[in-house]
């Protein structure tokens, strides 16, 4: 008996053994792609005369595409080096690299440059090691290990929820009036970068009452950052790009965040460019494990791009009219109002546009004991338009609304289509125990990919605790949250 055991436990090590191997191998397949694909854009951007700095609009596609890749890299540098082995960490920041690899391409068609020469062997690579990891993971020795912030809080280290400018003190404070270190938000990350490689404890930026007229970008090496302001719609940071005058999609982002563990709360996040400019985000975010509490996010079309990785919004506000919540992370939005605003003559509202590309991506856009909402100028005016919960923005889309008030607003049908047939019988579209006189799903599509959600059972995968393993990093960040149904 005792030999037949110890046979059955050298046989089970063997084919874990052989299985990690075979995901490590696809890994980095995937990271040497990106690293090709990261020096074809450079050299390429060299090519055009042009640098990432003062790159103009020709070549902002080529530098979306350096950025992502060099991102993208440095997470599964962090997956071979052994510093995780939880798969939930491994889907994500695969699934991170594909949706930058998307975004990449989808960029250089925008402008109409040659995609690099390895772009589709990239894509396989990425989808290969995606689906090892889906293929093991309930046999993942290791899948139950927590997920680690970026950075474990100290005895002395004040929460997102609870910091207060009365009581608290920030390292960094940026104020219009010269009252603070700085006078430009641009100037206090510039101070960030030269300070954050020496700390131990996250970096508070206080950003005071004022409208800040700002593109501002926290890279990927800024992380554990938390920017703090006075209040909605006290605290404004604005700018007004977009595709229409030449940026790229992630270009045109009033705001963007890279850094992960990235933590803000009591600030407006714009782009004003409005409705006739087309797609100009606001916000943008590929941040893994971040966390906005009390933040509003002004826009019209693709106002907030949850681009990838985890994150997780509270008691927050969206504004938009076309997939004005759009990306692939893998997104919680709880306690939210969002705003269905009036759009162009012509032109329907939908509110998500998910980039799910592939069955394998942990990813998808979860709306949960919100509320959705005519924007005040919209409300006379709502009965001649029609609203959608959303549209599938890629193949294998994913979206639910759980235990959310529903406007009247929304169309009987709920979803409608992209182009065609597209996507219809492989996305995942979902809706649970919503009220409000949008909520009725007696006339809702009747497409293979919808689902009406018939018990928590059912609505408990797009949950915190279950989709973004909420319960392992939102608590170090103090801000209220509801694990399940």
């Amino acid at each position: 008996m005792a030999s037949w055991v110890t046979t059955f436990l050298l046989l089970f090590s063997f084919t874990i053994s052989v299985a990690c191997n075979e995901e490590l191998k696809a890994v980095q397949r995937a990271r040497f792609g990106l690293l090709q694909g990261g020096r074809w854009a450079r050299s390429s951007l060299r090519l055009h005369g042009l640098n990432l700095v003062d790159s103009g609009y020709v070549g902002e596609a080529l530098g979306d595409c350096v950025k992502l890749y060099e991102e993208s890299e440095s997470r599964l540098t962090r997956l071979l080096s052994g510093e995780t082995r939880n798969c939930d960490d491994a889907r994500t920041w695969l699934s991170s690299a594909l949706a930058s690899h998307r975004t990449c391409l989808d960029g250089l068609e925008g402008k109409g440059i040659a995609e690099a020469p390895l772009a589709r062997n990239l894509t396989v690579w990425l989808s290969e090691a995606l689906a090892l990891y889906a293929e093991h993971k309930e046999s993942d020795t290791d899948a139950e290990k927590e997920v680690q912030p970026t950075l474990q809080p100290s005895q002395n280290e004040v929460m997102l929820a609870e910091w207060s400018p009365k009581t608290s003190k920030a390292d960094i404070v940026v104020a219009k009036d010269g009252s603070g270190n700085h006078m430009t938000i641009n100037e206090a990350v510039a101070a960030l970068t030269r300070m954050v490689h020496k700390r131990t404890q996250r970096v508070v930026v206080y950003v005071k009452s004022g409208i800040y007229h700002e593109k501002v970008e926290i890279g990927k090496n800024l992380n554990n950052v938390m920017f703090v302001g006075d209040g909605v719609d006290k605290t404004i940071i604005t700018a007004d790009r977009n595709v229409h005058d030449g940026a790229t999609t992630p270009s045109s982002a009033t705001f963007g965040v890279s850094g992960d563990g990235f933590w803000a709360k009591d600030i407006t996040f714009e782009n004003r460019a409005g409705p006739d400019k087309h797609q100009a985000v606001a916000m943008r975010v590929s941040s893994d494990l971040s966390v906005f509490y009390r933040c509003s996010f002004k826009g019209y079309q693709d106002t907030l791009y949850v681009h990838s990785n985890r994150q997780f919004f509270r008691d927050c506000h969206v504004y938009g009219t076309i997939d004005f919540i759009f990306g692939n992370a893998a997104v919680v939005f709880q306690n939210c109002d969002i705003y269905v605003r009036k759009p162009m003559k012509r032109q329907s509202n939908m509110i998500t546009a998910q980039g799910r590309d592939i069955p394998d991506e942990p990813t998808g856009i979860s709306v949960q004991g919100s509320r959705v909402l005519s924007s005040p100028e919209f409300t006379t005016v709502k009965g001649s338009f029609k609203s959608f919960l959303g549209r599938p923005w890629k193949r294998y889309s994913r979206a639910v609304f759980l235990e959310t008030d529903l406007d009247g607003l929304i169309d009987p049908r709920g979803w409608t289509e992209w182009s065609g047939n597209y996507g219809l019988s492989t996305l995942y579209y979902g809706e649970y125990n919503n009220s409000g006189d949008g909520a009725s799903t007696k006339e809702r599509v009747k497409w293979p990919g919808f689902h009406v959600l018939n018990g928590a059972e059912d609505a408990m995968p797009f949950t915190v605790s279950r989709f973004i393993q909420g319960e392992k990093w939102i608590p170090a960040s103090g801000v209220p949250f509801s694990p399940g149904i």
